[in-house]
């Protein structure tokens, strides 16, 4: 089977790197060896490693099921004969690199040589794909049926998502035997080629620029009211994700649109492919009818006359290169769907000409047509404070800058400006009148440590809202890159980009400590996109000795997200507060993450309170 991603380097060289990487441990890649009268579940074997891995193999029989002409060309075939063996594919996938001269229905003759693909190279800890690679075909026949599709459903797909990994080959599970009535990665694994249906479908995940969505099999697991699947916990995958590509050239057949709650209606049928975004794929030969389901975006309250409104937003690389019309609806959003917060803390602001890489760290101009377009949306004169960072010290889209930003409406809150920040300076907290004050507003918090290395400082403000002070710190912290996905070989996968969102979490939580140990009721807002968990160990360490509390878990459950991964609905962005915030009222509102058509990924969310 291959990637939907063309391959950048010869199959043999991915072979070899996992050798090296101990991901076919076993495995012979002598090519003088040649296996006669192979079928295919002799080459894919029982467990996620052909036993035949880097073996010639000849005059291999089946049936073609699907044919891809595009991305990473090739065909799968399958052996409508059987062994029987739940845990062995009867499918395969053949990789030619050009334009396949078969049809769906031939039966087919091939030989070549038996690889292991890991999509993304060994170092992305995904799953090796079990192919034939520089094959010989022969078409035998054509206009043969199909084999019968397996039903991939509720019924089928174990609860269980994953067998753990064996520590002494650091967590792999590659060398398990498959068991695929215990564990759904070894159900999928075990019809990794195999020409599979499911029956009508929910969305769990929108339709994307890469003509793609995201079904559950299991309508009951962990939804939520407006129909997506919650991600809730380390141990609570999902098992019934799986993600829908469709064979079919969108020249000839666009892929249809779709948002979460929608219905895939009908059949989808074709092989199971692996895909490096996200795993398990159908590979759809036929692609059944989206059906809206009539998703709307939320809306929420306005505030009130005593209550502040405080909200973040990642309005995802935001810089005048945009179009108008992006810098539209994101005003639209802050007023319509916002309500017009008195505080906005915006994500991912970049520099006055966004990606291009000459110097320029200002963004005056991205803010200045940002905040114009909320007023031509009906909204307040936001004011806004920040500090320029250096360039290219902050990470994200290179060239960028991007920054932290607080807008506010200057008729409802006031700011209170202590000059001195600037991108290498540190705030620090005193007492003034026995409440606590910050030395630089705005400024940093901790600018030179070592958490914050590539990657956004914390942004800290002081505000004054009916007479009293509120403290707000805006935070963007390191992103998920770098981690293995909940389909890697390993299991459980490794996570190592928590290692510097734990740091962060810990410089942040010191702050708040600070502030609160010069006055014990301070009012601290500590918001933003955190790219973690609202049970993950860096909002532990946020929330450590009690000097915040995530406001997302007074949610129930099925409301805790922000954001849509892999058909996952989860918590990225969060919003914190101290002690001294004894009530308010949150409100994750969904606008972005759920739709086809999002002028952010993110979707934001909004604190209310009374100071």
């Amino acid at each position: 089977m291959a990637s939907s991603v063309p391959r950048t380097a010869a199959v043999s060289a991915v072979v070899t790197a996992a050798l090296a990487a101990g991901l076919l441990a076993g495995a012979t890649t002598s090519a003088a060896d040649t296996t006669d009268g192979v079928r295919i579940h002799d080459i894919q074997g029982t467990t996620r490693i052909s036993p035949l891995a880097g073996r010639q193999v000849a005059d291999v029989t089946g049936v073609v099921t699907g044919v891809r002409a595009y991305g990473s060309r090739g065909f799968w075939f399958q052996d409508p004969r059987g062994d029987g063996d739940p845990a062995t594919s009867e499918g395969l996938f053949v990789y030619t690199g050009s334009a396949p001269a078969v049809s769906v229905g031939d039966a087919v003759k091939v030989s070549g040589t038996v690889t292991e693909y890991v999509p993304g190279g060994p170092d992305s800890g995904n799953q090796s794909l079990t192919q034939i690679s520089r094959p010989s075909v022969t078409v035998v026949s054509s206009g043969n049926p199909v084999p019968a599709p397996v039903t991939i459903s509720a019924r089928s797909v174990p609860g269980a998502y994953a067998p753990a990994g064996d520590p002494a080959k650091g967590g792999s599970v590659n060398d398990a035997p498959l068991r695929p009535g215990s564990y759904a990665l070894d159900y999928y694994e075990s019809l990794e080629g195999t020409n599979v249906r499911v029956g009508a479908s929910r969305v769990v995940g929108p339709s994307t620029r890469h003509a793609e969505l995201w079904v559950t099999v299991k309508p009951g697991e962990n939804p939520n009211r407006r129909g997506g699947t919650v991600y809730g916990s380390y141990t609570a995958q999902n098992t019934g994700r799986l993600k829908v590509k469709s064979l079919a050239p969108l020249t000839e057949r666009p892929f249809p649109t779709a948002n979460v709650g929608d219905v895939l209606t009908g059949t989808t049928e074709g092989p199971l492919d692996f895909d490096q975004y996200g795993g398990y794929t159908l590979a759809a030969r036929t692609l059944g009818t989206v059906q809206d389901r009539g998703l709307k975006r939320e809306k929420t309250r306005p505030q009130r006359p005593g209550e502040l409104a405080v909200a973040t937003y990642n309005v995802e690389n935001l810089d005048p290169t945009d179009p108008q019309e992006k810098f539209d609806a994101l005003a639209r959003a802050v007023v319509e769907n916002l309500a017009s917060p008195d505080i906005v803390a915006l994500e991912e602001i970049q520099d006055d000409n966004g990606a291009k890489d000459d110097g320029t760290v200002a963004a005056g101009e991205t803010l200045r047509r940002f905040t114009d377009a909320i007023v031509a949306a009906g909204g307040p004169a936001y004011d806004w404070r920040s500090v320029d960072p250096e360039d290219k010290k902050d990470g994200g889209q290179p060239g960028g800058n991007i920054r932290q930003v607080f807008l506010f409406n200057p008729q409802r809150v006031s700011f209170t400006d202590r000059p001195g920040g600037d991108a290498t300076a540190a705030t620090g907290v005193v007492r003034q009148r026995g409440k606590a004050a910050l030395t630089l507003s705005p400024g940093r918090i901790a600018p030179a440590d070592a958490a914050w290395e590539n990657s956004r400082k914390p942004l800290a403000g002081e505000f004054v809202f009916r007479g009293r002070t509120v403290i707000v710190v805006a935070n963007h912290f390191g992103s998920k890159g770098g981690d293995e996905s909940l389909v890697s070989h390993r299991q459980p996968p490794n996570r190592s980009s928590e290692v510097q969102r734990l740091r962060q979490a810990k410089v942040v939580n010191t702050f708040v400590k600070d502030v609160l140990a010069v006055q014990r009721d301070a009012d601290v807002v500590v918001l933003g996109d955190i790219n973690d968990f609202e049970f993950s160990a860096t909002t532990r360490a946020l929330t450590d000795g009690g000097a915040l509390r995530a406001a997302v878990t007074s949610l129930p459950r099925s409301e805790r997200y922000s954001y849509v991964f892999q058909g996952n609905s989860q918590v990225l962005d969060q919003i914190l507060t101290s002690p001294g915030i004894r009530r308010f009222a949150y409100d994750s509102v969904h606008i972005n993450a759920e739709f086809a058509d999002q002028v952010s990924d993110h979707d934001p969310q909004v604190l209310r309170f009374r100071p």
